[in-house]
């Protein structure tokens, strides 16, 4: 029975190919895209959780709470807690500190690499289990002088030589030796480094880390912890909370929370309310793990349209079946099977799609999502999805199909097709709301996304460039700076403990003129900067005066921004003293900079302070106007070599790294688009097929029109006004819902657009002029149509 309702769907395809391709292409596109995102979902849920042990391991953060500041929650903490979790906590089972030092040079002869990595604690490795292909979990990271590579740096380092025991000189100065090797560091893990060294390394070679040990002030790390089997962190979580604000007079922030943040859920979760996860990435995940959803319910309204819309085609056949004996049951049976049929062939050619699109996508998403064919789970949820699919889009056809009465369908008494309008009309409205919405979330992530664009940044980061310091480049920092000036391609040369696009070390400035009894100290970012950095940066001095030239003259002198003075309430700043940890002694005022974005352009300026420092992490130049950029960087690069010959010359644009700050509401908004325009695509495809039947349907009403006198444009007004009403209800229904949903994305950004009618004008707009293209071939068909040929035909 199943092979001859097999043979009989297959045979109605091949005698309806336009429909059956309408079909197939339609619901082909929606089970891709529903596939798609739900890969992408699946490998984004997956971070992390290949570590063994992952639900007990955490991140210690510190959520702060200030009545004029509001809260806000940071991954960078200090030293003290990891000691104090370990001596006063026996529910945790490990702790690791860690200091993830951006990119340092491995020099093995005349091979230079420059990679990522991290100096992490001694029991790092056990908490973490990375796969150790070489080296004993207990002993890689306990000399202070060794370090762990990743089998890729390793091979990249030495070839095909086993590198253990092996010495790889780091930043041209400390020789370490190579006691472990690791496994390549899965792409899916929020963790990506090339190396790792001992905490202790960090501790034994650079001077400041000397009182980082005994100050909460320096939140400039990141600290770990694994907690024993069996203990339950909310029980935990009281106990830590007051760890900081506990740490003595001379050692409180402002009000600082400590808490534990889960491994699983860093990739997803990232924002904190009342020191709880309020979402994060999820929130997308989410979002489109919707759009996925809709977009094949959208592509399930086609089949169900189309196949009721030619149910006339049907009606004679089921009459026959139910006039021979048929049951209901097996009707219902034999459409079912036709609609998995259906689905089956555009499951395969939905694969196809995904296939093809795949490489676009990670290219868009900087993921690496792959089918995974090899994988038995796999196709046991695809068949079940091929299943669920098929019964979704089949069952409104065959439970109407089936529901005819013989006798009037054999009759010709019944109009089949037209009972089923009503319903149609419900699901094609459907349809077009879920597109429209589309197309108006697309066009305020855009708004937003240039809103803040168009933020003034408070510097200017045209031809402003960055590169990364070393000892040998801060040892002979003037020499350099000279050399770079000399050259005529450069403005004004500064360095910088941070980048212009980001601040690395926060603080609390403990004392001030007007603090009233009793409040506490001010969270502020600092930055240590060189003389010339506000004119090299292009950062304009309110009042005061900058750093001057001789360092000395300003070692005990700061200058800060318009946040920080209005957060401090200074009527006049200038000369005022104020006491933060990180300076010996008051420090005095000296000027004020008008507020920059250093961090993200969706919220407001932070409080900061400015230090004459000498160190500096940063170099940061500008080219000269009238200088080439390409010949401008090649001799730059020359000079580099000359005091850095350990370290391959980099550079980074400062307005490449101001655009990175976009790349995830960039992400969101391409992505939305795409989705928006393959949902417009779909129910494009079903409006076509739709419009064909109508026309197909009232051939001989129009013949007679056009006898009787009617124009082209007569005609198709007539088979386009139902379309196009439908489409203006769509909009109707859509630009509330898209409202509602777009201001609580909204209250997100501090810094955001409004919400004006031009945006659902506009989508109604393009919607329906979307809608009269696709019907407009239809209804110009019919009518041009010879009015003889069709009431012929009739």
């Amino acid at each position: 029975m199943i092979k001859n309702y097999l043979k009989i769907a297959w045979r109605n395809m091949l005698n309806n190919k336009v429909y059956s391709a309408l079909n197939i292409v339609g619901l082909a596109a929606g089970m891709a895209v529903a596939l798609l995102i739900a890969l992408w979902v699946v490998n984004e849920y997956s971070y992390d959780k290949f570590l063994p042990g992952y639900k007990s391991l955490y991140q210690v953060e510190l959520n702060f709470t200030d009545p004029h500041e509001g809260e806000h929650t940071q991954q960078a903490v200090s030293l003290p807690i990891a000691d104090v979790l370990r001596k006063q906590y026996p529910e945790v089972k490990y702790v690791a500190e860690s200091d993830w030092m951006g990119q340092h040079d491995l020099l093995i002869g005349a091979k230079k690499l420059y990679m990522n990595g991290g100096a992490v604690g001694s029991d790092f490795l056990k908490m973490f289990q990375y796969p150790l292909i070489k080296g004993n979990v207990n002993s890689v990271l306990k000399d202070a002088f060794s370090i762990v590579l990743t089998e890729s740096t390793a091979k990249a380092l030495f070839g095909d030589a086993d590198p253990m025991g092996k010495m790889v000189k780091i930043d041209n100065k400390y020789n370490l030796k190579v006691t472990g090797i690791l496994k390549n560091v899965p792409k899916n893990a929020t963790l990506q480094f090339n190396y790792l060294m001992p905490f202790s390394f960090n501790e034994q070679t650079q001077d400041w880390m000397k009182t980082a040990r005994t100050t909460y002030y320096n939140n400039s790390f990141q600290i770990f912890v694994q907690l024993k089997p069996g203990v339950d962190y909310a029980k935990l979580a009281p106990k830590i909370r007051n760890i900081v604000y506990n740490g003595g007079p001379k050692m409180r922030p402002v009000k600082p929370a400590v808490l534990f943040h889960p491994v699983a859920d860093w990739h997803l979760y990232s924002e904190f309310k009342n020191g709880k996860e309020s979402g994060g990435f999820i929130d997308y995940v989410r979002m489109f793990s919707i759009i996925g959803i809709l977009v094949l319910v959208i592509a399930c309204i086609n089949f169900m349209n189309l196949s009721t819309a030619r149910s006339e085609k049907r009606a004679r056949e089921v009459g026959v079946r139910k006039a021979i004996g048929s049951q209901r049951k097996d009707l219902i049976f034999q459409f079912l099977t036709e609609s998995v049929l259906i689905t089956f062939i555009a499951f395969l050619l939905s694969v196809v799609f995904v296939q093809l699109a795949l490489p676009s996508f990670n290219d868009l998403t900087g993921d690496a999502v792959s089918v995974p064919y090899s994988d038995p789970i796999f196709w046991v949820i695809m068949i079940t999805y091929v299943l669920a699919t098929g019964l979704v889009a089949g069952s409104r056809p065959a439970f109407y199909l089936s529901s005819f009465n013989p006798v009037k369908v054999l009759k010709g008494t019944i109009r089949v097709g037209r009972a089923a309008a009503l319903p149609r009309k419900i699901l094609v409205v459907l349809q077009f709301t879920c597109s429209i919405a589309l197309i108006i979330s697309t066009t305020i992530v855009y708004q937003q996304i240039q809103h803040a664009k168009d933020r003034p940044t408070g510097y200017s980061a045209d031809r402003l460039v960055t590169t990364d310091m070393s000892d040998d480049l801060n040892n002979h920092y003037d020499a350099l700076k000279n050399d770079l000036l000399q050259t005529g391609t450069v403005e004004s040369v500064a360095k910088a403990s941070s980048p212009v696009t980001g601040v690395y070390w926060h603080t609390g400035i403990e004392k001030w003129a007007g603090q009233e009894p009793g409040e506490l100290a001010i969270n502020v970012g600092a930055v240590l900067v060189s003389d010339s950095y506000f004119k090299t940066v292009g950062m304009k001095l309110k009042e005061g005066r900058d750093f001057s030239s001789a360092w000395s003259a300003d070692t005990s002198n700061v200058i800060i921004n318009e946040a920080a003075v209005k957060r401090m309430g200074l009527k006049q700043p200038i000369n005022q003293i104020i006491t933060f940890d990180g300076i010996n002694g008051p420090s005095r005022i000296i000027g004020v900079v008008k507020d920059a974005l250093m961090d993200s352009p969706f919220t407001p300026v932070e409080p900061t302070v400015f230090i004459h420092g000498r160190g500096g992490n940063f170099a940061l130049y500008r080219l000269s106007a009238s200088a080439n950029a390409h010949k401008a960087i090649e001799k730059i690069g020359k000079i580099f070599d000359r005091y850095n010959p350990a370290y391959p010359f980099s550079y980074r644009f400062v307005d490449n790294e101001y655009n990175q700050k976009f790349s995830l509401e960039v992400l969101v908004g391409k992505l939305a688009g795409i989705f928006a325009g393959l949902a417009i695509f779909i129910s494009c495809l079903g409006l076509f097929g739709l419009a064909a039947y109508v026309a197909e349907q009232r051939t001989k009403e129009i013949g007679v029109r056009k006898v009787l006198g009617a124009s082209i444009g007569q005609v198709w007004l007539l088979l386009s006004r139902d379309f196009i009403f439908l489409v203006m209800i769509s909009c109707l229904i859509a630009s509330p819902l898209a409202l509602y949903f777009l201001h609580g994305w909204l209250l997100k950004y501090d810094y955001r657009i409004s919400i004006g009618p031009g945006v659902f004008v506009l989508s109604a707009i393009a919607a329906l002029i979307i809608t009269i293209i696709t019907i407009s071939f239809q209804a110009i068909k019919a009518a041009l149509t010879n009015p003889v040929k069709s009431l012929r035909s009739e």
